[in-house]
């Protein structure tokens, strides 16, 4: 190598090093933007997480996989719109093909082979797996068939959830004989809370359970004077007395007197919602032999069809909210009891047949720790076993720990990862077992809370809900702690893109659905709930008590939640009513400059007007409706003089886009075939023609249009596009330019300097609603499917009888202009319409 050579080498080495250390340099800085924390890594930055949310910020969504309806394809397909929606997890529920919320069925499903936990079922789950890994995604399911609680055809009725029972023989002790005791008698039927569908007789009800005619222990036998309080002194244990066959030889003293055989029984208490093909016992969750052999089963089924995917494709196991009953007896109940409580409980068994031991106050102090015993159980049983052996497998235990005989600040620290949950109850936030939850989580040092989020009673959710209509439901979850939602619910979708809306999980909410007439602009709300996630997981929960307080003379409820950080603080202020108004707002923060973090639009930017008094600082915020902020302090104040300018820009008419409009529908739900002149805005309900009135979907508005007085406006003002109101959801395109997705007030999009002309701008929006008022449309037409009524405690509509033979054999609907197909009916034909479309009006205005 000649010098010259060996020179440039080295400049090109000296270059190389040079990028080297720059690309190390900035590596390290992108490696400082995060931190590890023990349930969440997000980024330390929270202007970094605010517009980068990491994946921890990213929804998740329960997966219902409903009876034997499944497809391959439709997998893929349902997993690459969540992906493409921006959620990152399922957790798969396979239950029966209708949940009332117990189960029934459909006749005549296309594809009766997948019934859940057999070897069709599981190829599909893994199937799920190697797309969930393909796609980056994280995947688990439920540790069962159905949604409660833990058990399934391998568990016998010696492995199943135990009751006391108790036969009763009077003897009199001028009397003696041989006594025969009978063996005690319980109800056939399963001792549960809710009933299933018996394939036997198609009928929905709590079934006889063989077990509980043939599967007896006995406990104790003992003899108390046949009334009046007793006292222990009183009690004679004659359990060693009794021999194979019952029979008993003892001299009673004189007097009368009860012998009371007590044993257990299996309670009956079966799995639901699963497919009847697929039911079984609930475990008992107070043996440890009883967890083990349902947690390993489960395990090792897992292993077997997932092994190599367990970490990547399939992460962890699911046990959702408890309704399986409370138990009252388990194989080693005595010895536990002794154990734990130090006094032995066999004479206070006659509690459990009413008999009073002692004094009432002493009866009373044994239930107690009887209950507390049973607690006990279920924290060193059953959740501490369950914990272990997942760990063990490198799965994560995923739960809601509510509900259940046990305390939930102690089984919460063995839960790897920690649900609540909320519901739109009327319309508006409703915690269920939410706040102390939140509460126990933060006491153990939980950052990441989960919630299941939105569960929808029928009455709310009738393919009728829509983002705007949630968003401050799930604000109001955010500002009482919630940090990452999980969605109920989105349903495995198994059929053709032109069956719509397709499946669903009988008769409950809300439609998180890839077929809903919403879902890919609804794209916008997810982004929502990531900018808001990402912040509310970063730092910390601020305990500190009146740290925020409100004044406002409107309507409007405002609610907030604070996070901090070294010295950043920054508050989630929302208004979660559907009214506007403004307020002031005060935060207990002095010396430092409040900006405002708007995360529908990801904007950042410093509110100039405020006050500083007694260590708060004051800013008046003007909401909309359901509107919601960040109000950030992270840098310190540079001047204290009062600025000038206003925190938010006066909106000023510029120009009204009004007159005819062109709107084209979609044919193929029922659309007019061609676009349809709108002399004016009007709500598609009114319309006379009834492909407009019954319409569901999007429909595109296209309009041009001149606005000579934009060009007045100054340089500091913001020009908008302002739709007014909007049912649903609308797509705006404004001189080929996407200017976004507009889906909560206030309805406007920012309009890009320089985009609007004098004359001849291109306008289209394109309007989604919801699919209510195409199904009621369909009311209006000849029946081609039969239906069976609800079987819930309150009217809610009708369930899919079969499938019909049309729609198995892929021939054309004998209704001819029926569009919809689904598995739920919640309407007649005289069911109210849900006002759609473009209300307007439409204007053209600046922010100044």
């Amino acid at each position: 190598m000649s010098s010259n050579n060996v020179l440039s080498g080295k400049k090109h080495i000296s270059s190389y090093l040079a990028i080297l250390t720059c690309f190390i340099m900035l590596l390290g800085r992108a490696q400082a933007q995060y931190k590890k924390s023990p349930d969440a890594t997000i980024f330390t930055s929270p202007e970094m997480a605010f517009l980068h949310p990491p994946a921890t910020a990213k929804p998740g969504v329960l997966w219902m996989w409903m009876g034997t309806n499944m497809s391959k394809s439709n997998i893929t397909k349902d997993l690459e719109a969540l992906k493409e929606e921006g959620f990152s997890r399922t957790t798969m529920f396979s239950l029966a093909d209708v949940v009332n919320p117990w189960s029934a069925i459909i006749g005549k499903t296309p594809t009766p082979q997948y019934i859940s936990w057999t070897e069709p079922w599981w190829k599909l789950v893994r199937f799920a797996a190697q797309e969930s890994k393909r796609l980056g995604m994280d995947f688990g399911m439920f540790n069962g068939s159905g949604y409660e609680s833990s058990g399934g055809p391998w568990i016998t009725p010696e492995l199943s959830m135990q009751e006391i029972c108790w036969s009763s023989t009077p003897v009199n002790g001028s009397n003696n004989s041989l006594i025969k005791l009978e063996k005690p008698a319980v109800d056939p039927r399963a001792n549960m809370p809710f009933p299933v569908f018996n394939l036997e007789n198609g009928l929905t009800e709590k079934p006889v359970i063989p077990g509980r005619k043939n599967y007896y222990k006995d406990i104790a036998v003992l003899a108390l004077p046949a009334s009046g309080i007793v006292h222990l002194n009183e009690i004679y244990d004659l359990t060693d007395r009794m021999q194979p066959d019952g029979k008993l030889d003892w001299n009673a003293p004189a007097g009368d007197w009860t012998i009371y055989r007590f044993g257990h029984t299996t309670m009956g208490a079966l799995i639901q919602p699963a497919h009847p093909k697929a039911v079984g016992l609930e475990c008992d969750k107070m043996s440890e032999v009883a967890v083990s052999f349902h947690i390993d089963h489960i395990i090792n089924e897992i292993k077997k069809h997932l092994g190599d995917l367990i970490g990547t494709g399939f992460t962890h196991v699911h046990f959702d909210s408890y309704e399986a009953g409370e138990p009252t007896w388990t194989p080693k109940m005595k010895a536990e009891f002794l154990k734990r409580r130090g006094y032995d409980l066999t004479p206070y068994l006659a509690t459990f047949a009413g008999r009073i031991i002692n004094s009432r106050q002493d009866s009373l102090r044994f239930k107690n720790d009887f209950d507390a015993t049973i607690k006990d159980l279920y924290r060193d049983i059953y959740y501490t076993t369950i914990s272990k052996k997942l760990k063990a497998a490198h799965l994560t235990f995923l739960s809601e720990p509510y509900g259940g005989p046990w305390r939930q600040e102690d089984v919460i620290p063995l839960v790897h990862h920690v649900m609540t949950e909320f519901w739109t109850e009327k319309g508006v936030y409703a915690p269920y077992e939410l706040d102390p939850t939140v509460a126990a989580l933060r006491k153990s040092d939980h950052n990441l809370i989960e919630s299941e989020a939105f569960t929808g009673q029928p009455a709310d959710s009738k393919w009728s809900e829509n983002p705007a209509w949630l968003k401050p439901i799930g604000d109001a979850a955010f500002c009482a702690g919630v940090n990452r939602m999980v969605l109920h619910r989105f349903v495995h979708q198994p059929w053709d893109e032109h069956y719509k809306p397709g499946n669903s999980m009988g008769q409950w909410g809300t439609h998180f659905d890839r077929t809903q007439t919403w879902w890919k602009p609804a794209k916008a709300m997810v982004a929502y709930w990531q900018r808001c996630q990402a912040l509310l997981q970063w730092g910390r929960f601020a305990t500190a008590e009146n740290d925020f307080a409100v004044t406002t003379n409107d309507s409007i409820k405002v609610k907030s939640i604070h996070r901090r950080d070294d010295n950043t603080d920054i508050y989630f202020v929302a208004n979660t009513s559907r009214e506007a108004g403004s307020a002031q707002c005060r935060f207990k923060i002095a010396g430092m400059q409040p900006e405002l973090w708007d995360p529908v639009t990801s904007t950042m930017r410093p509110l100039p007007q405020f006050e500083i008094a007694n260590g708060f600082t004051a800013v008046n915020l003007p909401f909309d409706k359901a509107q919601s902020f960040f109000v950030v302090f992270r840098k310190k104040l540079m001047s204290s003089a009062v600025a000038k300018k206003s925190n938010f820009a006066a909106i000023k008419d510029l120009a009204n886009i009004d007159g005819a409009w062109q709107v084209k529908f979609d044919a193929a739900w029922g659309g007019p075939a061609k676009p349809v002149e709108f002399t004016a805005l009007q709500d598609w309900t009114y319309n006379a023609d009834e492909g407009i009135k019954y319409y569901s979907g999007t429909a595109v508005y296209t309009k041009k249009f001149d606005a000579p007085a934009v060009q007045s406006v100054g340089n500091k003002s913001t020009i908008y596009l302002d739709l007014g109101l909007v049912n649903h959801i609308a797509r705006v395109l404004l001189n080929g330019k996407d200017l976004g997705v507009i889906w909560t007030a206030p309805w406007r999009t920012r309009i890009p300097s320089a985009l609007l002309k004098k004359q001849g701008n291109q306008l289209v929006i394109e309007v989604t609603n919801v699919w209510a008022n195409r199904l009621i449309g369909d009311e209006q037409q000849p029946a081609d499917c039969e239906w069976l009524p609800n079987q819930y405690f309150y009217n809610s509509g009708y369930q899919l009888k079969e499938f019909p033979g049309w729609f198995l054999n892929k021939q054309p609907r004998p209704s001819k202009k029926r569009y919809c197909f689904t598995t739920w009916n919640y309407f007649d034909k005289d069911a109210p319409l849900v006002s759609s479309g473009l209300i307007g009006p439409v204007r053209i205005v600046a922010g100044e």
